[in-house]
């Protein structure tokens, strides 16, 4: 297919790989949430074979005011966050999120798969997807934590009246990323076709999303494994898009500033040449890539991923080369992150993790000063003990870690090559 006819936006612009070899095709939702399939099945890619687009569900505007028993009109109430006085964090509160369907875990409440293909003759039918297969799709979360809901300003007001208690709408954006149809498939086993595709999907939403008026900091985020409260056993990550800067990134941006002031230099740049030069900590890398264990790691699995190209904010910067250096990076973690804990039979383990990137913050003139990098972590310690954040962790926020930074490198050392180029 040619360039002209792949999707494309003000803000998103496909490389020649995506131009190629991903057709992106958007669509709505019945309730009119925002729905994008990601197709790199070729029969898709050149317009042999198109996809459904019509959700048959019969759901309501989800932004139309709703009745209540006594024939009342309700406006749609948009979520809300509120700012704690003694940190400045902002917690959003969404109370809708409590009928959300669990299909995973000892707390399931509903049989189906909202995020499968649609089954026809299937008796649940009210999963996300039109079509009866896909890809990679990306849609807005039918029960967001934040949310913006027209006509509703954005303004400051105070809980009770009190300037104590700040209080704002949620103004953000919640979206799912699907990584593959079969619901019982893992991300560690999907092709690095697949996972390039997903790899898309993030920087796709990062240059759209970048442009919603309001939006401070896009975080794409995989939650992995029961233990970890996954709610859908699906393979499946989520983007949150903050109407405020994280405070993880806040805290991030306030040491990257000062050592710039410090320095002239980029923390994040010189922390790599560090790890590069130490060794020890690098457990692989490629040509536009390094994994290594952080020196000050305090999960007992913790791996940071950092590009190699200096000045890189944000998923969307990454050229063609780099994002196929990713999806390899990543297929490599998730591999070697299941096969890291011997359970016994030299089978490894489905590791539950968080795998979170941290980009540039949007409009924050410290974002110069930054460095896009993906921090993936397990709270599991051993095959069968989880590392629990109990009174240090939980009450004042001090990690005591269980192991070494170094330990947790020379398991990885032990499960394959440091250069992947050698690999295969």
């Amino acid at each position: 297919m040619s360039v002209e006819t792949q999707y494309e936006s003000a803000h998103y612009k496909p490389g020649t790989y995506a131009a190629e070899h991903i057709r992106i095709t958007p669509t709505t939702l019945a309730d009119g949430r925002d729905f994008f399939y990601l197709d790199d099945d070729p029969r898709y890619v050149s317009g042999q074979l198109t996809r459904e687009l019509k959700d048959p569900r019969p759901l309501t505007d989800r932004f139309a005011p709703h009745v209540d028993a006594e024939g009342r009109e309700i406006p749609v109430q948009a979520p809300q966050m509120r700012r704690d006085p003694l940190t400045g964090e902002w917690i959003p509160m969404a109370t809708a999120r409590m009928n959300r369907p669990i299909t995973a875990g000892p707390g399931a409440t509903a049989s189906g798969n909202p995020l499968a293909a649609r089954k026809p003759g299937d008796p649940y039918q009210d999963g996300e997807v039109p079509d009866s297969d896909y890809d990679v799709v990306v849609f807005e979360n039918r029960f967001p934590s934040m949310m913006q809901v027209p006509g509703v300003p954005a303004e400051a007001g105070y809980v009770d009246g009190n300037p104590l208690w700040e209080r704002k709408i949620a103004n953000g954006r919640c979206e799912v990323v699907c990584f593959d149809p079969k619901e019982d498939s893992l991300p560690a086993d999907l092709p690095i076709e697949r996972i390039r595709t997903v790899v898309e999907a993030w920087a796709f939403r990062t240059a759209e999303i970048s442009a919603i008026e309001g939006i401070e900091q896009i975080f794409p985020f995989e939650n992995h494994g029961q233990e970890i409260g996954v709610s859908l056993a699906h393979p499946h990550g989520q983007i949150y898009c903050y109407p405020f800067l994280a405070p993880k990134m806040e805290s991030e941006l306030k040491h990257t500033e000062a050592y710039f002031e410090r320095t002239g230099g980029n923390l994040f740049k010189d922390l790599l040449a560090a790890e590069l030069e130490a060794e020890e900590r690098i457990v692989f890398r490629n040509r536009t890539w390094v994994a290594y264990v952080p020196a000050a790691a305090r999960w007992p699995l913790e791996v940071h991923v950092a590009p190699v190209r200096d000045g890189v904010l944000s998923l969307d910067q990454l050229n063609d080369d780099e994002r196929w250096g990713l999806a390899q990076m990543y297929s490599t973690l998730l591999k070697r992150g299941n096969a890291f804990f011997d359970t016994g039979d030299g089978k490894g383990m489905d590791l539950p993790y968080i795998s979170a990137w941290h980009q540039a913050p949007l409009h924050d003139l410290r974002r110069e000063h930054y460095r896009l990098n993906l921090q993936f972590f397990s709270f599991r310690r051993s095959a069968n003990k989880i590392k629990y954040l109990a009174g240090s962790e939980s009450g004042m926020g001090t990690w005591i870690s269980d192991t070494t930074p170094e330990k947790i490198a020379a398991r990885f050392h032990e499960l394959g090559p440091i250069d992947l180029e050698s690999e295969g």
